[in-house]
């Protein structure tokens, strides 16, 4: 029998879903947290929840460890470590306010946090201790991303700051985001030359750590998630970003429902997907790029919520080469 394109994902999140992360290596097992406190973990191949653990408040990130420990993080400003073979939980410590990202940083094998209290954080999970603070005077981390030795982090105000995990005494650098309005997310490219970053009025820039004139003239942001209805522009927040780690080019998920991959090497989009239930709040490829989990939660953006009021739902998606490789 032939595999579904699509598979909907069976008892998601009863909240908001922010962040999908596959397990290293496999398109098997998804990580998922959510507002409801949760982070679950799916069997994809299967669709069946094979296990969840809770937070006091609602997780804003989560990532893996390795194939069998997790760390997550959210508004109870607590960074968790969960064995999922032993089921044992182990609170690594905390922030002074919220955790908003939480990253997996294979350079020096381990986990880096980034709060609304201004600082990331470096956790050695075997240690189960944090061995660094670094302020990010920028303000809030909103969303922050690292490639190798590289580590991007986006922050309240439309900073950006680039950092050397080997050398975290300061940051290389600090940017000013070429997007007029907030940040939503940034996701850097798998081939360490810059980052993507998108922001809540419809657009997504790519920038290259190069500061050569030659390298920075390469640099272009483009609209995107617009529709017109009646001569009128709908804008909508781009709220996800991820690479496909073979062939370079990335998906976008929108609140207007939509999911585009992108060539952003040669500028063009290389397809849409079908409009989902509603705002796509996460996105993630799977390593070998076979997979594509998309996470829908209402986030909030009408004045009038939507009657019903739309529950979260949560697919994964088997991209074919047409839609994911450069044409």
């Amino acid at each position: 029998m032939a595999r579904k394109a699509e598979v909907q994902i069976i008892n998601p999140p009863s909240d908001v879903i922010s962040t999908v992360k596959f397990s290293p290596k496999t398109n098997q097992f998804l990580l998922v947290s959510s507002w409801d406190t949760s982070v679950r973990l799916y069997d994809v191949v299967n669709n069946t929840l094979r296990h969840k653990f809770f937070h006091s408040s609602p997780v804003l990130d989560c990532a893996f460890l390795d194939s069998v420990k997790t760390v997550s993080g959210g508004l109870d400003n607590t960074v968790k470590l969960y064995d999922l073979n032993t089921h044992i939980e182990h609170n690594l410590g905390t922030h002074d306010a919220a955790v908003k990202c939480v990253e997996y940083a294979s350079m020096v094998n381990g986990i880096l946090t980034g709060s609304w209290d201004r600082t990331v954080k470096l956790w050695d999970g075997r240690e189960k201790e944090c061995v660094g603070t670094y302020d990010q005077s920028a303000g809030k981390v909103y969303s922050m991303s690292c490639i190798e030795e590289r580590l991007v982090v986006a922050t309240s105000d439309r900073k950006v700051l680039i950092w050397d995990l080997r050398h975290m005494s300061n940051y290389i650098e600090r940017r000013e985001s070429s997007l007029k309005y907030q940040t939503r997310t940034v996701r850097c490219f798998p081939n360490k030359e810059g980052y993507v970053m998108s922001s809540i009025e419809g657009r997504v820039a790519l920038e290259y750590f190069n500061p050569s004139p030659e390298w920075q003239k390469k640099k272009f942001a483009f609209k995107c998630h617009r529709s017109k209805q009646n001569d009128i522009e709908h804008i909508y927040p781009v709220n996800a970003i991820s690479f496909h780690n073979v062939y370079h080019t990335f998906a976008t998920g929108g609140s207007d429902g939509f999911v585009n991959i992108w060539d952003g090497f040669n500028k063009k989009r290389l397809c849409q997907f079908h409009m989902y239930d509603s705002s796509i709040s996460s996105l993630c490829f799977s390593d070998d790029g076979s997979a594509l989990a998309i996470a829908c939660s209402y986030m909030d953006e009408a004045e009038t919520p939507p009657e019903p009021y739309p529950e979260p739902t949560l697919y994964v998606r088997y991209v074919s080469e047409q839609e994911t490789r450069p044409k």
